[in-house]
């Protein structure tokens, strides 16, 4: 994070030919629109996609690239790269938002892209960039109108989501277009936004926007990594204290010097709204951070991440049943109480409601998370299910088999069975209850659970190595 306002070279190599191209933009444009980079000289961010030398920077450089999604959250640059793509390739672009536009908008860029193949339009140019912004919202059949086209080369297919291409598009869109991730703005790129906004201000305004570095750092951090954001926090913050200011013929030749102050920025942002999607990536990535957290035996993180969730407006229900899978998953025998207790959360919260019920949860998630840890139980049914479903054709041996008439009786069913019970301390040693095929394989199709050593495991370890010892020692094998 750059700690001072000097514009510095590097500003001065990022906002070169920018501002001169303001007065150019129609004055009813909200600033982002305005400061939209118009080449990757003016690009900020997205490095790792673009540094020099990359593929994707050199294709766009060459004019020859290829279909592709940006995903990433907002205020990234997804819009404005797809429009410097449309530049550099020398064609035309046609936008569609997955929002507002449907099957006869999609017919009608995909025509305007053929008439320009042919020669037909007014711009002159042959190549057509159809870029879709929230493309996820499309459904399949909208999906798939693009593929023909994207084929064929009637369009070079650029689309925008924030949500996980692999879980929101189709296969087919996926395997004709490149995923490229953009991530959040770091400190040091939103200064440089926030700066380049400044000069705008100083230069097409006549406006000195006073910021120290305080302000500075609260308008950076209330952005969160999204430029659009800091932009309209900047704009919102400038248009309420020129708002005051006298319109008179000296205006347009007059300086004029404000500063933007942390408590205007409070009175302008509010409260922050936290980001949270029910149904979208950030749903899924807080209660992961929660699940990994309570897994890593962290109570300090896992109680912060549910408050985050709660803070989000989240379901405490749904974390009280994600509670039940840790402790099954998890935790496991280690600690068979640690169910009990998320049980006992959930209940509480349908009993007592939110007040007590979200802070019954939060105990359940701090007893859980300082639990002895085992996915014992996980791994071995998650096995057995597997050898279970190769080994579906074996019949149950006979004398598992219940007599249930004279006939199956006739057949032998449940002869030779060994009830427990008459059994020396209530075990068959030697008996065997698997098919006698899987019995005398390999142990890996019959030895499931290995309890670890931590919590009541190591006493159920002990237990089971006991009786593995009298099975091995017994002159009664169930099969010779």
């Amino acid at each position: 994070m750059t700690e001072s306002l000097d514009f510095g070279d590097e500003f001065a190599s990022v906002k070169e030919s920018a501002v001169n191209q303001q007065h150019l933009k129609s004055s009813y444009q909200p600033l982002a629109a305005k400061l939209r980079p118009e080449n990757l000289k003016q690009y900020i961010g997205q490095q790792h996609i673009l540094g020099e030398g990359t593929p994707l920077r050199h294709a766009i450089e060459q004019g020859h690239c290829h279909s592709l999604i940006f995903w990433g959250p907002p205020g990234t640059g997804k819009t404005t790269l797809a429009e410097i793509i449309a530049q550099h390739s020398d064609a035309a672009i046609e936008r569609i938002s997955a929002v507002t536009s449907g099957i006869k908008d999609i017919r009608l860029a995909i025509e305007n892209a053929k008439q320009r193949i042919h020669g037909k339009t007014t711009d002159k140019k042959n190549k057509t960039v159809l870029f879709v912004d929230e493309v996820h919202r499309f459904n399949k059949a909208q999906q798939d109108a693009f593929l023909p086209h994207i084929e064929d080369g009637t369009i070079i297919f650029i689309g925008a989501t924030t949500e996980n291409p692999a879980f929101e598009l189709n296969r087919a869109i996926l395997s004709r277009a490149r995923v490229y991730t953009l991530k959040k703005l770091n400190n040091d790129e939103l200064l440089l936004v926030l700066l380049n906004a400044v000069d705008y201000y100083q230069n097409d305004q006549s406006i000195c926007l006073h910021i120290t570095e305080e302000v500075k750092l609260s308008l950076i951090k209330r952005a969160d990594g999204d430029a659009r954001r800091l932009l309209n926090l900047v704009e919102n913050c400038v248009d309420s204290l020129t708002s005051t200011f006298e319109e008179n013929e000296q205006q347009s030749t007059q300086v004029n010097n404000i500063e933007i102050t942390l408590k205007l920025i409070s009175q302008i942002s509010g409260s922050k709204i936290a980001v949270y999607d029910k149904g979208g990536d950030a749903f899924y990535d807080l209660i992961s951070a929660f699940h990994k957290s309570v897994r890593g035996s962290s109570p300090d993180a896992a109680l912060y991440w549910y408050a985050r969730i709660l803070n989000a407006g989240g379901d405490p229900l749904y974390v009280a049943r994600r509670l039940l899978a840790i402790a099954s998953e998890d935790i496991g025998n280690a600690d068979p109480r640690a169910m009990q207790l998320a049980i006992n959360a959930w209940d509480t919260f349908q009993r007592v409601g939110p007040s007590e019920g979200e802070r019954a949860i939060a105990q359940a998630a701090v007893y859980l998370a300082l639990a002895p840890k085992s996915n014992a139980v996980y791994t071995a049914f998650k096995q057995a299910l597997a050898i279970a479903k190769q080994t579906s054709e074996l019949d149950v041996p006979d004398h598992l088999k219940n007599a249930t008439s004279e006939l199956t009786k006739s057949l032998g069913h449940g002869q030779e069975y060994r009830y427990a019970h008459d059994e020396l301390n209530a075990f068959a040693a030697g008996e065997d209850y698997f098919p006698e095929a899987l019995a005398q394989s390999h142990d890996e199709y019959t030895q499931f659970y290995q309890p670890t050593d931590r919590g009541l495991e190591k006493q159920l370890k002990e237990k089971l190595n006991y009786l593995k010892q009298l099975n091995k020692e017994s002159h009664e094998q169930r099969y010779k």
